[in-house]
Parts: C-alpha cells; sequence; structure tokens
C-alpha cells in the first residue's frame, strides 16, 4: 500500500470522524424541525438529536447477543471509513464498496439478536440494499467515465462538471438517495414516522449505547450521501463549491419534502422501480458516454 495513501486516508478518516457526527447532527435537526413545521407543529429544538444520543449513551449497556455491539461498532468504523476515503480524494469506487460493508455488517448486526420483528426490517434492510446499489454502480462508472479516474481528487481538474455529461445519473442518484437516507416512502426498514410501526424494525432489540452508535452512524452516512450529491457540481473553478453547498441544500430540502408527503410503498415497488430507474437512468447514461 502506498504510503501516501494511508497517510491521507487516517488523517481524512480521523477529520471526518470529528466533523461528519457534528455536521449530521445539526443536519438531522434541521430536518425534524422543517418536518415539523411541514406538518403543522412546533418540533424540536435545533440539538434534540444530540440530547437523544447522550441520553442513550448514559444508560445501561443490555444486548440480547454478545456479537450485536461488535457488529455495529464495524459498521461505524466502516461509514467513518468511506467519508474519510471520500474527504480525502480517494477512489470512489472504493468508498461505494466499503460503505456497502458497512451496511452488511449492520443488517448482520439486527439478525445475530434471533428477534422475528429485527430479522424482518434486516431483510428489508437487505432489499434496501440490493434497490439502490445497481444505481450507485452506474454512477461510480459514469464518474470515471467523465472524470477518467475513480479518484474524487480529479473532479477539481475538469473544465465543467460532472452534472454536464452525466445529467442521468444524477436523477437515478435522486431517485435512489430517498432509499439510502431512509425516507418515506422507502423507509421500509426503520422508519422514523411513529405511525407506521409498531415495534423499530431492524434496531428493534438495539438500546442504550449500541442504538446510540447506530443514530451516529446514520448522521455520517447522511453527511456522506450528501457529498455525493455535491460532487457532481464540483470543477476547476472555486466558485462551484458554492454552487455545490447551494444544490446539496435544495437537494436535502426536496427529500424533506418527499419524505412528509409520501406514504410508504411495498417493497415490490421499491426493488422494481429501483432497478427500472437504474437501467435507464444509469445504464443508458453510462453507454451514451461509452460510446458518444
Amino acid at each position: 500500500m502506498d504510503l501516501n495513501f494511508f497517510i491521507t486516508t487516517c488523517i481524512g478518516t480521523i477529520a471526518f470522524a470529528i466533523a461528519a457526527p457534528i455536521l449530521g447532527c445539526l443536519i438531522s435537526g434541521f430536518d425534524r424541525i422543517i418536518s415539523a413545521r411541514m406538518q403543522g407543529r412546533v418540533g424540536p429544538k435545533l440539538l434534540q438529536p444530540y440530547w437523544d444520543v447522550r441520553k442513550l449513551l448514559g444508560k445501561d449497556k443490555v444486548a440480547v447477543s454478545g456479537s450485536e455491539d461488535t457488529y455495529i461498532n464495524l459498521a461505524l468504523f466502516f461509514s467513518l471509513l468511506a467519508g474519510g476515503l471520500f474527504f480525502s480524494g480517494g477512489n470512489f469506487l472504493l468508498v461505494v464498496f466499503v460503505i456497502t460493508l458497512s451496511s452488511l455488517f449492520f443488517i448482520v448486526a439486527a439478525y445475530s439478536t434471533r428477534s422475528p420483528y429485527a430479522e424482518i426490517g434486516a431483510a428489508r434492510e437487505t432489499l434496501q440494499v440490493m434497490s439502490y446499489e445497481p444505481m450507485i454502480l452506474f454512477m461510480a462508472v459514469a464518474f470515471y467515465q467523465v472524470v477518467g479516474t475513480f479518484d474524487v481528487s480529479g473532479v477539481f481538474l475538469l473544465s465543467q462538471p460532472v452534472i454536464c455529461t452525466a445529467w442521468a445519473v444524477f436523477l437515478g442518484l435522486l431517485f435512489v438517495l430517498t432509499i439510502k437516507l431512509r425516507k418515506s416512502p422507502f423507509d421500509i426498514s426503520s422508519s422514523h414516522h411513529a405511525h407506521q410501526e409498531i415495534v423499530k424494525g431492524i434496531t428493534t432489540e438495539m438500546s442504550g449505547p449500541t442504538l446510540a452508535k447506530v443514530e451516529v452512524m446514520h448522521w455520517v452516512e447522511n453527511v456522506l450521501f450528501m457529498a455525493w450529491v455535491g460532487v457532481f457540481f464540483v470543477y476547476s473553478n472555486p466558485i462551484s463549491i458554492v454552487i455545490a453547498i447551494v444544490a446539496v441544500i435544495l437537494i436535502y430540502f426536496f427529500e424533506i419534502w418527499v419524505d412528509n408527503n409520501f406514504a410508504r410503498v411495498k417493497w415490490q415497488a421499491m426493488l422494481k422501480w429501483a432497478w427500472i430507474v437504474a437501467l435507464l437512468a444509469g445504464g443508458l447514461n453510462v453507454a451514451f458516454l461509452a460510446f458518444f
């Protein structure tokens, strides 16, 4: 392994591990406030997600399975590593594989409890991964075709943003982004809307510090996934970073609007439409870039 790559990744991962939970907590707070306003409620305070996690960390550590916490620790670690690789300008395809590995450890953690409710949630989580993964892989291929390398740092050498030639892939990403952000209509494994679940799906048997790590992992994932949106707008012009930030804010607001205005669909519809979008938006865009 190249020493410079190792050092850069370590620094990027440490920086991401510090900054991402803070930013992710604030994003979660804004999400809850905006959702409350859309529903005609006052809503919680901005830092309510922080106080929720802090309360969970103060509870006794109780686990149905002795290996559950280990799997969650690994899931959190790989989500942080994926973010470190991305923000240090590393290989985007590797980032996709690492964040998928994080999702798999999360699924295994739920299965390890042997709870029927958690197992149903884990099965649904697996279906979510199967739904969005093809589109994400098409996005990685299109990224390579446009940038000429899988390295994220390559976008800063472009004369125009990736979205100019991969706009169909971007639209496909927006569709599966709703799944990855765990928002309705595709929040089938563990809903944050109380009226949709009697129990908490994949996290049914998780509590205390273990559940706190899951919440932090979701914060970290949200920051990483929204950074994927932003990378479509970044190129050699420094002003593009500002444009990317504005685009990320608008897209996230759109995702909140979708979350509050669409009812949950069945897993069959999610899987079908995610693959259709992947083949049409991702497949055709990749084919166009390859031959034209």
